[in-house]
């Protein structure tokens, strides 16, 4: 097993449900992902994890094409899946993997209020939602075999990513 396969198992031991490596070319970026948060998010321009403040799709696909692989992992809630992310890009950054970078999942939770006219105040754990970034969650999680269905009731269980880049 690769030292990337090992970064799955760490995962799941961060709290995602599920990790596997896959090719970064096989995440998808849309434009139509951010109209998503822009019409639909009351977190839309409250965060600077979240648009207009995220990189667009064109600058996602262009930091994406930077690396062959990521670990795409799931988690049972937004919180599990950004922070399983995060903490995982730390430990493979600190394994030597410089360049590694995590994307979240949902609007960041780390303030209360988060003051987007001043500089992050939590930089080392906040990251830019997979879809603040224009990646298209559903297609990316179905093009790699993971299920992701839309929510239609408060009481059916949501699906949950985060991504790391990783070279």
């Amino acid at each position: 097993m690769s030292n990337i396969e090992n970064f799955c198992q760490m995962a799941k031991e961060m709290g995602a449900t599920h990790a596997k490596v896959i090719s970064s070319q096989s995440v998808v970026t849309a434009g139509w992902v951010r109209l998503k948060c822009q019409y639909g998010c009351g977190g839309y321009g409250r965060r600077l994890t979240c648009p207009p403040y995220s990189p667009t799709p064109e600058e996602t696909r262009k930091v994406l094409d930077s690396y062959e692989q990521a670990i795409l992992l799931r988690g049972n809630s937004n919180a599990e899946a950004g922070d399983a992310a995060v903490n995982l890009e730390r430990e493979i950054f600190l394994r030597g993997y410089y360049k590694a970078f995590a994307f979240g999942s949902g609007p960041c939770r780390h303030c209360q209020q988060c003051d987007t006219s001043q500089t992050c105040k939590h930089p080392y754990k906040a990251r830019p939602a997979m879809e603040a970034s224009g990646i298209d969650v559903f297609q990316t999680a179905r093009s790699n075999g993971f299920p992701i269905e839309v929510v239609t009731s408060h009481e059916q269980q949501g699906d949950y990513y985060g991504l790391v880049l990783i070279e």
